[in-house]
């Protein structure tokens, strides 16, 4: 195994299975170092394998839709649970870091900010964050640091995953369903650039927002 391979999708798939694919959702919106794994890509790969992901764990529903159905389903439950563990994390360290004293990496105030933030769009972030790489294994952690309400929380982390693994599962499965039958070209012989594709426009609205974006607010202060 090299390092490669954990960026690589189908190598979750062929090494476990579903419950490996279970485990990377858990892990990667529910564990503070899974920030790294391949979500997005996995579920729309795991969507082109739905029936074989189905029948390695015996289940075969005897009906496409039904299987990548119970895919996503499973999915989005892994999902739920992942931020319920990570809010739970986040409300666990949260009480320390309200007592630790101003730094030049830490303030008060981007606590505040952040609770306040999380108190009028909340909602919206914890379902947005679902379909953003990295963001959305520290949204859940964040929303329990600044003590999110638990029933908002809950309500917004189920829509946000099923949302997500719906979504993402059954464009997978029928996308390559719908080439294969018009055009015979099938998705899973050219893995390598639909990941590459997937990687490229999940992460290039962070990317920019991170690194781009400031520099043209502080271009606009600066003509001011």
């Amino acid at each position: 195994m090299e390092f490669k391979d954990l960026l690589n999708p189908q190598f979750y798939i062929d090494m476990g299975g579903l419950w490996m694919v279970l485990f990377i959702v858990f892990a990667e919106t529910g564990l503070f170092a899974g920030f790294f794994l391949p979500g997005d890509s996995l579920l729309f790969v795991s969507g082109i394998f739905s029936v074989k992901l189905m029948r390695s764990i015996g289940l075969d529903m005897g009906n496409n839709f039904l299987d990548v159905f119970m895919l996503s389903s499973l999915v989005a439950v892994a999902g739920i649970l992942g931020n319920m563990v990570g809010f739970w994390f986040g409300k666990k360290s949260g009480p320390m870091l309200y007592k630790r004293k101003d730094s030049f990496f830490f303030k008060q105030k981007y606590l505040q900010k952040a609770h306040d933030f999380y108190e009028e769009k909340g909602g919206f972030t914890i379902v947005i964050a679902r379909f953003l790489p990295i963001i959305r294994t520290f949204a859940p952690i964040v929303a329990g640091i600044v003590k999110m309400d638990w029933k908002k929380f809950m309500m917004y982390n189920v829509i946000g995953s099923v949302a997500w693994a719906f979504s993402i599962i059954f464009a997978g499965f029928y996308l390559n369903e719908f080439l294969v039958n018009k055009y015979d070209f099938h998705l899973e012989k050219h893995l390598e650039i639909i990941v590459l594709i997937l990687v490229v426009i999940t992460t290039g609205p962070v990317i920019y927002k991170m690194f781009f974006a400031k520099d043209s607010k502080s271009k606009v202060g600066e003509m001011k």
